[in-house]
């Protein structure tokens, strides 16, 4: 059975708290595992989740920053401990090659593990994902060091329909070869066309943001997004120290996800000076600006994606906000 949802292993920022670990997210989609960046004590919130060393396909690091990448050498020596034997790409700043390498190999082990690396240079790039059902592009993002937001997206499909598969006599093999040719000969030589017996299938889109300002390449990469998980490490009242420290706030974040066309936002990243009795102000923060659904993530959530977008329904998502980029 096909699963996609992001499981949240840490939500705190730079300082880990009684209840928000370092950072960490994993992302499940149909049989791969991406796992965003692994923050110190990754290892061990898999445990409690009941996640699987086995399920990482994808390690994708946005940038250099601890609490961002110190549990990469307990992932990484996790999967050979448990004899993974599948290789797992590995995504991160170009600059911060030397890092990787650090972290890689941080101690001694018995390294069995294929990693595959794939380093981020310049405004945007496209990954190779081989057969993966879908294509992850990363764009650069605005935060004191080099840092890198990612975007999945599943290309477009359609949906077989089986009242019209019946109506033009299409059954058995010839419905694969339908999908596979876009077309059929039936046994009463009648020529069907796909478009007859489906309909549009929209592919779902996922979006990964951390440690940035306000700028351009937030907005491309959450463009139309189904689940938007963006870091609001900040309340609104603290948007100096945002700006100062390269970050953004519950606001912003909802701005983005507004003018976007989100569907679903998803806030992380919580700054440790705020307390538990401070949690609702982000998501009250955030409703000012967006009225989709709004989740602020704790440690060990699993995170659905919303149903996929229904063909010909209008998308409603953030109507009668206003353009907020003006003014941030």
């Amino acid at each position: 059975m096909s699963v996609r949802e992001m499981l949240v292993l840490g939500s705190a920022s730079a300082v880990p708290t009684r209840t928000r670990n370092q950072n960490g997210y994993l992302l499940r989609w149909d049989g791969h595992g991406l796992l965003f960046d692994p923050g110190e004590g990754t290892q061990r919130q898999m445990t409690h989740a009941g996640a699987r060393s086995s399920e990482i396909t994808w390690i994708c690091l946005t940038h250099f920053h601890g609490d961002h990448c110190l549990g990469v050498p307990g992932i990484i020596q996790r999967m050979s401990r448990d004899g993974v034997d599948h290789p797992v790409n590995a995504a991160y700043p170009a600059s911060g090659a030397s890092y990787w390498e650090r972290l890689r190999h941080a101690t001694i082990f018995h390294d069995t593990l294929e990693t595959r690396e794939q380093r981020l240079n310049g405004t945007m790039t496209t990954l190779g994902t081989g057969d993966a059902p879908f294509t992850l592009t990363a764009r650069r993002l605005d935060h004191p060091v080099e840092a890198y937001g990612y975007r999945l997206v599943e290309p477009d499909g359609v949906t077989m329909l089986p009242d019209q598969l019946a109506a033009h006599g299409v059954h058995g093999p010839l419905i694969g070869r339908l999908q596979r040719d876009g077309q059929v000969v039936t046994e009463d030589r009648r020529r069907v066309t796909l478009a007859e017996c489906s309909s549009p299938r929209p592919g779902q889109k996922v979006a990964f943001i951390m440690d940035t300002r306000p700028c351009d390449a937030v907005h491309e990469l959450a463009d139309k997004a189904d689940l938007l998980i963006i870091e609001s490490t900040f309340l609104d009242e603290d948007a100096g120290l945002a700006r100062d420290y390269g970050h953004l706030t519950a606001g912003q974040a909802a701005k983005v996800a507004a003018d976007a066309r989100a569907r679903e936002l998803v806030l992380t990243h919580i700054s440790e000076r705020y307390h538990v009795n401070d949690e609702a102000r982000f998501t009250d923060q955030a409703a000012a600006y967006f009225d989709g659904d709004i989740t602020l993530a704790h440690d060990l959530d699993r995170i659905p994606l919303p149903p996929r977008r229904r063909p010909g329904k209008p998308d409603t998502t953030a109507i009668g906000r206003p353009d907020t980029r003006e003014r941030e």
